[in-house]
């Protein structure tokens, strides 16, 4: 557990200094530059996640079980809920869509809609640990992300009919690609198995 741990400091950490240093971060940019910035984050992002990865793995070698499984239902509405999470993120990355206009963050919302459905359909203590930091961290980039746009006045493109269905069948088809076959695969559990 130790790993997982030091793994999702690391990788939220990093990807919480927008939170709650700004000026800070300001600054390392503006020294650094952004290029060698953005290096330095992608490398922090990657030793968290490769630590992330690694923790959770040795977690489930000998889970520690709190509550009885989730009854088939609730895995259900758990897919439902992770297909949302993806077509918030494809949203999140592809232009000229209503999602990103009307929402303005969905990759956050994603990330805390995918952490919930994870940790309703799980039931192990490294479930707890890994969603349940990943839905705080993400409930609270979304909290200061509105109040930075409050603050800058930011406004985001309304999109159109044409990129909002674009990012919904790209949602959809990484959705359907991980439920049926990359969850398997990767992490060693099929999501849609009753």
């Amino acid at each position: 557990m130790v790993v997982l741990i030091a793994g999702l400091l690391i990788f939220l950490g990093g990807h919480s200094v927008r939170i709650f240093a700004e000026g800070w971060r300001t600054g390392a940019i503006a020294r650094l530059g952004p290029m060698r910035w953005k290096g330095l984050y992608s490398l922090v992002s990657l030793v968290g996640f490769v630590l992330i990865v690694w923790g959770y793995g040795l977690a489930r070698q000998e889970p520690v079980v709190l509550w009885p499984a989730a009854p088939a239902a609730v895995r259900h509405i758990s897919a439902l809920l992770t297909l949302i999470a993806f077509v918030l993120l494809a949203a999140s990355q592809l232009p000229n869509n209503q999602i990103r206009g009307r929402l303005r963050h969905p990759m956050l919302l994603g990330v805390k809609i995918w952490a919930f459905a994870h940790l309703i359909a799980n039931n192990t203590l490294a479930d707890l640990v890994l969603f349940g930091a990943f839905l705080a961290w993400a409930a609270l980039d979304f909290r200061a992300a509105r109040q930075r746009d409050r603050r800058e006045g930011t406004v985001y493109p309304a999109g159109t009919l044409t990129g909002t269905l674009i990012a919904l069948v790209a949602g959809l088809a990484a959705w359907a690609a991980f439920a049926f076959g990359l969850h398997a695969m990767l992490i060693g559990v099929d999501p849609l198995a009753v």
